[in-house]
Parts: C-alpha cells; sequence; structure tokens
C-alpha cells in the first residue's frame, strides 16, 4: 500500500459515493491509499479542514486511517497549519478520538473534532477577555455585514433597546467580496452612537469554515440540516456559556435559503441551551427588504448612488473612497453570492 497525492478527483468522487459521502469544491488537496491501483482509503484537506475521509471496509483495521491522517497533517504542519479539524459521521467518531482528536459538537448526521494546537473552550474564553466585557447577561447577533446596512443596524438597534448589553459577532472567515477588516470596521463605525453595543470578531467557531461550510458554500444539499445544527449548538454549548448570552437576534431571510436553514436550526438548537431566539421582520425601504445581496446588486448595477439610501452614511462613505475602487470593481466581476 502507498499514500500518494492526487488531482484524479472523479475517481475520487466514485469511492466517495460508497460511504454517502462528497468531496466539496473548496479542496486544496486529495490523497488516496491505493493498493494494486484500487483505492482503497483517501482524504482531502480545505485550508486546515480535513475532510471526505473514508476507508474501505475490508481495510479499517488495517492503519490505514492513522496512516492517511499522518500523512495529511504532515503536510499541513510544513505549510505552517497547526491547528486541524475533521468532519466525520458519527460511527467514526471513536476512531478519530483513539488517534489524538478531541470532540467538538456532534449530531445524527456529523461530527466536529480538533487535533493539534485547536482547542474551542481556551479559544472562546481568550475571545471573552479579549472583549473587556463583564459577565452580566448579553443578547448577541452574528452578521457577516457585506456591507454594513441599514437592515443591519435597524436589526441591532432593536436589540440594544430591548436589552442592556448587545454583542454582535461579525463573521470572520475572510471568503466575502468585504474583507473581513473592512466589515468590522464598517460595522463599528454604523453602530458607534449605541453604547450598550459591543462590536467584535466572530473568531473560528461561529459561521466558519470549520462549522458551516455550506454558509460559503451556498450549497443547499443534504447536508446543509446538518451543519445549521451543528454551528448553533456550538454557539449554545461554548460561545453562549462564556459570554452568558441570552438571546440571540436575526432577521426574517426572503432571498437566501441557506440563511433561512440556519434561522430555523437556531430556533430549534438554542432554546435547548437557554437561549431565547428573537425574529425581527427585515426593514422595508421603498417596498424593498433592505440586505447586503440588494446592495451589491445595486454596485454591480453601477448604481453606487442608489445605496445611499440603504446603508448607514459612514458604510456609503466607504463605498464612494478611493480605498473601496478595487471591491467595487470585485462586485461588478463577480457571481458570488456572498
Amino acid at each position: 500500500m502507498e499514500i500518494v497525492l492526487t488531482n484524479d478527483l472523479k475517481r475520487v468522487k466514485d469511492f466517495l459515493k460508497e460511504f454517502d459521502l462528497s468531496l466539496d469544491d473548496d479542496v486544496d488537496l486529495t490523497l488516496v491509499a491505493v493498493e494494486d491501483d484500487k483505492i482503497i482509503g483517501t482524504c482531502s484537506a480545505a485550508k486546515n479542514i480535513i475532510k471526505g475521509f473514508a476507508v474501505s471496509r475490508d481495510y479499517q483495521s488495517e492503519g490505514v486511517a492513522s496512516k492517511l491522517l499522518t500523512k495529511i497533517q504532515n503536510i499541513l504542519f510544513d505549510k505552517g497549519i497547526y491547528e486541524t479539524f475533521i468532519f466525520t459521521k458519527p460511527e467514526n467518531k471513536s476512531i478519530f478520538e483513539g488517534l489524538g482528536y478531541r470532540f467538538v459538537e456532534g449530531n445524527s448526521d456529523v461530527v466536529l473534532l480538533e487535533g493539534g494546537a485547536a482547542n474551542v473552550q481556551k479559544y472562546v474564553r481568550d475571545m471573552f477577555l479579549k472583549s473587556d466585557l463583564d459577565d452580566g447577561e448579553k443578547a448577541a447577533l452574528v452578521m457577516n455585514c457585506n456591507p454594513f446596512t441599514l437592515g443591519h443596524k435597524y436589526l441591532i438597534e432593536i436589540a440594544a433597546k430591548e436589552n442592556e448589553r448587545v454583542v454582535v459577532f461579525i463573521v470572520e472567515e475572510n471568503k466575502s467580496l468585504f474583507p473581513f477588516d473592512v466589515r468590522l470596521e464598517l460595522v463599528k463605525k454604523g453602530v458607534e452612537d449605541l453604547k450598550n453595543v459591543t462590536v467584535i470578531p466572530g473568531g473560528k467557531y461561529i459561521i466558519s469554515s470549520a462549522t458551516f461550510p455550506s454558509y460559503f458554500l451556498r450549497k443547499e444539499d443534504d447536508r446543509l440540516r446538518a451543519y445549521t445544527r451543528l454551528d448553533a449548538a456550538i454557539f449554545g454549548r461554548y460561545i453562549a456559556k462564556e459570554f452568558n448570552i441570552k438571546r440571540r437576534y436575526v432577521g426574517t431571510e426572503p432571498y437566501c435559503p441557506v440563511t433561512n436553514a440556519y434561522n430555523n436550526a437556531l430556533m430549534d438548537i438554542l432554546p435547548n441551551f437557554g437561549i431565547e431566539v428573537k425574529i425581527v421582520e427585515r426593514l422595508m425601504k421603498d417596498n424593498v427588504a433592505v440586505s447586503a445581496s440588494f446592495v451589491r446588486n445595486l454596485i454591480k448595477q453601477g448604481k453606487l448612488e442608489d445605496t445611499k439610501k440603504f446603508v448607514p452614511e459612514s458604510t456609503y462613505e466607504f463605498l464612494i473612497s478611493k480605498e473601496a475602487e478595487d471591491i467595487i470593481e470585485k462586485i461588478k466581476r463577480s457571481d458570488s453570492p456572498h
């Protein structure tokens, strides 16, 4: 048996079908374990996420999984990646725990484990300490803000009126047309007048490739429900517990089925952790539901000035600045949903 890198992804996909698995489009590298020119095992990585892991049943006690995992970890280590995550089926949980991985969260469809330097509890604790927030009860919102609109601000304002302290987590994964540092700064500027609102990075465990890859792939496949529930449970078990979050606010979602599925998962999962989910009707302007996708569409059509009605002044000032020129051009050329 030998373990090698492969570009023959069709062959890998055919192998994975035997296990009711598929190969995501975002993988950077794929390994196969081969014996007599036959694939007996495979695993892939998308940055630090190990996925698409499967070993033929006839070889599952032959150490193939361990060899595949060691090989892919070594490749990632050589790239300077020291924290890794694994998505797998629940029945494989004990296999990876036996190989040194630690359980983070799971459901009947998918399990997330972490290895190397990754440590969800320590990471979330550090997030809380850096936030300078106290131990009092809080409400929370999780937003991508690509870009920050009046719809986002409306939702935050309602939370701010109804709660003593509000924390807004901005999705940190940098897969949006507006880079993370820009999105974070636009939100901070846009809510400067709301003194009980704190805006912080969402980190690695809130709508990230490690917790909710379907959000970025925008896939409405069988795994969407599993990933939405996984992310919701991680928020409830770790983040809400550390930050003492008792409410989470979401806006109604008329446009995006992925986000709508996520809202449904939050309503189903978070009450189990003592968190109330409050759904707010999306802000309407000129008979249009205000959304980041609507604003991006106006930009794409060259109607930059029309965005002024749908975004805070600080966002509009950024959009017409020199700093935004590259982003505007990227939006005009892009078909990205985010």
